[in-house]
């Protein structure tokens, strides 16, 4: 079930060493370019990297979980084994690109999971370095990457207590992602 789906979905930092078959890749973007685009204007486009030079490439340009930094960046042999990067087509793009890329970065992740394919969504990377190592035109603009692999960790979902919402690795290596309570998030018909 969907629902059972997202309920799962946590943020993956450690990754098996195992490649993503190219026909599954297609399926992830396919399932992002159907995400709601304002005025179907459809201005993000996906480049899809599994080459592993290229992948190593692009890996030392990213930033991982600042929160629990260093543990949060993969570790030698937990490294994604592709990334799709999205980029932003500015000869189309309307002023709502960004929504639109967050719409299909949700459908891909959880098209991904469906496939026991964990990811993690990567604003924080030097987009210049990673604009050269694929060649990305200039009227294109990198929104951010995702980065995949089948997944070598479970990170766990708690509710955030007395307002805190780091996540942290406990004793064991187990990443515990805390979210706000329903109750603080949820209002019926505006605030009281």
């Amino acid at each position: 079930m969907m629902y059972d789906l997202i309920l799962k979905r946590r943020t993956i930092r450690k990754f098996l060493q195992e490649k993503i078959p190219k026909d599954i890749l297609k399926k992830l973007v396919n399932a992002a370019r159907l995400a709601p685009s304002a005025a179907n204007l459809q201005p993000v486009e996906f480049i899809a990297v599994d080459q592993t030079d290229m992948v190593k490439k692009i890996f030392g340009f990213t930033e991982w979980a600042g929160y629990i930094e260093p543990e949060g960046r993969p570790k030698k042999g937990e490294e994604p084994v592709s990334f799709i990067i999205f980029a932003a087509n500015k000869n189309i793009a309307s002023r709502h690109y960004k929504v639109d890329s967050g719409l299909a970065a949700g459908n891909l992740i959880l098209a991904a999971l469906e496939e026991g394919i964990g990811s993690c969504i990567i604003e924080s990377c030097d987009r210049a370095q990673i604009a050269k190592i694929i060649n990305l035109p200039r009227d294109r603009e990198i929104e951010f990457v995702i980065a995949l692999g089948f997944s070598a960790e479970q990170p766990v979902f708690e509710e955030a207590r007395r307002g805190s919402i780091k996540y942290y690795k406990d004793d064991r290596g187990i990443l515990h992602v805390p979210k706000r309570p329903l109750e603080e998030v949820l209002r019926f018909n505006g605030y009281p």
